[in-house]
């Protein structure tokens, strides 16, 4: 459920710079998420495909890029990118702690569409 307030709060803002932009329509919305973040791609994908029906984004294409966790060590202060399993330091095996990446969601960029048709060269 979640996912629900995320992605209309994300939908709200693409709108907004949208219209701010007189697009005709948005077409592509590039996202990224942090592994340690609770977000899930799919239920953000799903609510999305809803939440954008009578939008500028009604035809957008939502791509995602995953963000490596990152830890630092507690004991030799070496960051490393999160272990397949538990958070022990590979270099001297003590405790590391999460830093700040790894736990982002935020639209990277957008491609929108002005409605302009291209230039005619008529001769």
């Amino acid at each position: 459920m979640h996912e629900y307030a995320v992605t209309k709060s994300m939908l709200d803002m693409v709108l907004a710079e949208a219209e701010k932009a007189h697009a005709a329509k948005v077409t592509e919305i590039r996202v990224a998420i942090g592994e340690m973040s609770t977000v899930v791609d799919e239920s953000v994908q799903l609510y999305f495909e809803i939440m954008r029906q009578g939008t500028l984004a009604e035809n957008a294409v939502l791509t995602f890029r995953r963000i490596t966790a990152r830890f630092l060590c507690s004991a030799c202060n070496q960051e490393y990118d999160k272990p397949a399993q538990g958070s022990d330091c590979p270099a001297c095996g003590s405790l590391g702690l999460p830093t700040k990446i790894g736990r982002e969601f935020y639209v990277e960029s957008m491609d929108i569409d002005n409605g302009t048709p291209p230039d005619s060269h008529e001769q």
